[in-house]
């Protein structure tokens, strides 16, 4: 895809800090880091969401988010790691290329990503999940 930031990226059309690199795969410092050392792992072939992405690259990118995810925790000793995944503008994926964001976390870093646990609806719980299973086994939904 000719103007995909990431695309320009993986092609060194723009320059980019890149901490790994695999046959699938590139991973590269994130210039609007949410805190040091976030990062981003992306599929070298293009594809705009999870929905269209190849499952080998979807296994491979995992496999870098845990290289990565290890090299983190020794470089900057993160209490913790967020691992983020985005798809479709609702779901506020700002590049449409696949991605997923690391981002170390410190306690206490004054940083968002929580939400208030409330009960769901049980009926509609069911309800959803039935129609998801059917939707997994070949049903219509």
């Amino acid at each position: 895809m000719t103007d995909c930031v990431f695309c320009k990226i993986r092609d060194g059309q723009i320059p980019s800090l890149k901490v790994y690199e695999d046959a699938r795969t590139l991973c590269f410092m994130d210039i609007n880091p949410l805190n040091s050392g976030h990062c981003l792992v992306v599929t070298k072939n293009h594809a705009p969401t999870l929905f269209e992405s190849d499952e080998e690259d979807l296994k491979a990118a995992i496999v870098t988010a845990k290289r990565v995810a290890n090299a983190l925790r020794s470089a900057v000793k993160p209490d913790g790691l967020n691992m983020l995944q985005a798809n479709g503008a609702a779901a506020f994926q700002s590049v449409p290329h696949f991605h997923l964001h690391l981002i170390p976390r410190w306690t206490n870093d004054g940083k968002g990503f929580d939400w208030k646990q409330v009960a769901g609806d049980r009926a509609q719980l069911m309800k959803v999940g039935e129609k998801v299973r059917s939707a997994l086994s070949g049903g219509t939904a």
